[in-house]
């Protein structure tokens, strides 16, 4: 499972937060006609678990990857109900051992789906126990030490490995090359992040109308669990200080209070851009300047904060540092100056 991040309070954050267990838990959708948008993947998965079905064969390995909070773990869980399998979920960092993904192994039934989260993260002794697991079904043990030692090979019973990443690049290519249907889940456009709200009030018992529900999805950074998350908190504020309905006005105002800006981002965002404009003339500035100027550690900019920067088009990477573009400028209404 994903890393529970205790230390980012911010509400729009991707990183799985001990909040979101439950309530991911209870809105998530067990089949893939439930699951709104990722219409490319779907239709790709659809396809091959229904050609599966017919062989009666497990399903080929899947790996899936995108940014976090888009529903990796749960299209895996969905994966399986559509096969009809059980599933066994681990992550790379609980595997610490070659004989603790033997144990995982051994004790899965025929077709039944093993779900390995941040798959990227495995032990390299682990990942070589992988291969001949997930291409000939089998398991290649030592047993003894020194000279006596000898390998004998167990056969295992017929599964289907789904491994997640928000790292792709971070794979082996012999890792990677084994997985015969590779999704990489999108961001999610507004239209999706709307129903996603929708259904996720249903869900709750949260009165919502559609402007209410399609102002949430504007602010949720293409994220459906930073979109449930500020559903949450929105709802808490109608229900003390609006009677408990939420509309546009409602969910304005609300998010105004949280500080979640039209685009979504929240003070940490603009205290980066600030920085950079007001320190550094909007850049060139280099990462561990700007680290040291903001009081943020240096991976916590580059991997939290800095990649929706980018997909907004505020913020550029050059050879010789972080640049932020004329389209930042003109949304915060500052001058720009080439």
């Amino acid at each position: 499972m994903e890393n529970i991040d205790n230390l980012d309070d911010r509400v729009v954050t991707r990183s799985l937060r001990e909040e979101d267990l439950e309530l991911e838990t209870s809105l998530r959708p067990k089949t893939l006609s439930e699951y709104i948008g990722q219409d490319k993947a779907k239709s790709h998965l659809k396809i091959f678990i229904e050609a599966a079905k017919k062989r009666g064969e497990p399903l080929d390995h899947v790996l899936l990857y995108g940014p976090p909070g888009l529903g990796k773990t749960t299209l895996a869980t969905i994966i399986a109900n559509e096969m009809g399998s059980d599933i066994r979920v681990t992550s790379g960092p609980a595997i610490e051992r070659p004989g603790d993904l033997a144990a995982i192994l051994t004790n899965l039934a025929e077709n039944d789906v093993l779900f390995i989260d941040e798959i990227h993260r495995i032990n390299r002794s682990v990942e070589e126990v992988l291969y001949p697991a997930m291409e000939d079904y089998s398991l290649d043990i030592i047993i003894g030490k020194g000279p006596s030692a000898r390998s004998i090979r167990l056969d295992l019973s017929k599964f289907t490995l789904i491994g997640a990443t928000t790292r792709a690049g971070l794979l082996t290519s012999p890792l990677r090359d084994r997985f015969g249907v590779m999704s990489r889940l999108e961001l999610y456009d507004i239209e999706s992040l709307t129903e996603i709200v929708m259904r996720s009030a249903k869900i709750l018992n949260v009165k919502i109308d559609r402007s209410g529900a399609e102002e949430i999805g504007k602010r949720a950074r293409g994220t459906p669990r930073i979109a449930n998350r500020i559903l949450k908190r929105v709802r808490d504020y109608a229900q003390v200080l609006k009677g408990g309905e939420i509309d546009r006005e409602v969910a304005k105002e609300a998010l105004e209070l949280f500080e979640i800006d039209e685009l979504g981002l929240d003070k940490t965002d603009q205290n980066l851009i600030m920085t950079m404009i007001e320190k550094f003339g909007g850049g060139p500035v280099g990462l561990d300047t700007l680290a040291a100027s903001t009081g943020e550690e240096r991976n916590t900019i580059e991997d939290v904060y800095e990649p929706y920067l980018l997909q907004l088009g505020f913020i550029n990477r050059t050879p010789r540092g972080r640049v932020l573009t004329k389209h930042c400028y003109d949304y915060f209404k500052i001058e720009y100056k080439d």
